[in-house]
């Protein structure tokens, strides 16, 4: 199955976990304020495939995991279609600005099972 690490720089990120579960993926939030910095530690930790980063900039959380481990990551996203287009691109880490939404978890998950049939 695969696995998803949300990370919010407030703590938040449950719509966007509710969504990936209601679409197939196994997904879970890094707790507390600044998780987005701790991003790529949980991924690389839990053997994560992918991972998503909210804060203001949408970027501080995904650059982080791409300059630590390596992670292929797209920053500044706003907008569901942004994902969607950067999963198409093969990347693994996505920082968004503030976007806690079921929409963008059913979303995204559509789009990695679209990506990478084989997986499932």
């Amino acid at each position: 199955m695969i696995k998803v690490i949300v990370a919010d720089r407030m703590g938040k990120g449950q719509k966007v976990v509710e969504g990936l579960k209601k679409g197939g993926l196994e997904a879970e939030i890094v707790p507390g304020i600044g998780a987005d910095m701790r991003l790529g530690d949980e991924m690389k930790k839990k053997r994560a495939d992918f991972g998503i980063s909210f804060c203001g900039s949408g970027g501080a959380g995904a650059i982080t995991a791409n300059s630590k481990y390596g992670y292929p990551e797209r920053h500044g996203m706003r907008s569901i279609q942004e994902g969607i287009t950067a999963i198409e691109d093969g990347k693994k880490v996505l920082g968004f600005g503030f976007m806690d939404k079921i929409e963008l978890g059913e979303k995204l998950a559509g789009a990695i099972k679209k990506k990478y049939p084989e997986l499932f």
